[in-house]
């Protein structure tokens, strides 16, 4: 049995979910998010709550997709409720990042400016040197910082580089001078 899978979700006042033929479709105050549902995995509305089933529970891949599918299915309720936010920091001498528009102009170290263009569904602000990223759609709040990281990931000897705010990163001792 599949822990995460067995749970009932609650479905929030104001937020209106659909089933159709494979399709979640679920209907809030932050937006609408729509999520393909896997043939293996039944999904069923009650008056306000949802229940994810698999036909057997036996098979470990039904039940890894029962307990993802059942994660997925809360994230939407929280997304469209009140949605996910991401905050990342820019840390180096020089160092600079400002909002171009809708896209991030990231100065961080190379010998021209990085333009991050934003995905739709996501919204960013700049304060300082902190990125906040927010979204309904936590997948694509996740992926869009993962990107916003990898154009200068955190180097482990001075930490200089895009990191998250609750990111630790493990520092290494530099050279010494010559022993004998």
């Amino acid at each position: 049995m599949s822990r995460v899978g067995k749970q009932i979700i609650q479905i929030p006042q104001g937020v209106d979910v659909t089933i159709e033929q494979g399709l979640v479709r679920v209907k809030g105050p932050k937006g609408i998010l729509e999520r393909i549902v896997h043939p293996k995995v039944t999904i069923t509305k009650n008056e306000n709550s949802l229940s994810v089933d698999v036909v057997k529970k036996e098979d470990k891949a039904e039940r890894s997709l029962w307990g993802t599918f059942s994660a997925h299915m809360a994230n939407m309720m929280v997304g469209v409720t009140e949605g996910f936010q991401k905050q990342l920091e820019v840390n180096g001498v020089g160092y600079k990042v400002a909002m171009q528009g809708t896209d991030i102009r990231l100065d961080v170290g190379y010998s021209h400016p990085v333009i991050y263009k934003v995905a739709a569904g996501v919204t960013v602000k700049v304060e300082k040197n902190v990125i906040t990223v927010e979204s309904s759609d936590k997948e694509l709040l996740g992926r869009v910082a993962a990107e916003i990281r990898s154009v200068r990931k955190p180097e482990p000897y001075k930490g200089k580089g895009i990191k998250y705010m609750d990111e630790h990163i493990r520092r290494k001792a530099g050279k010494t001078a010559g022993k004998e």
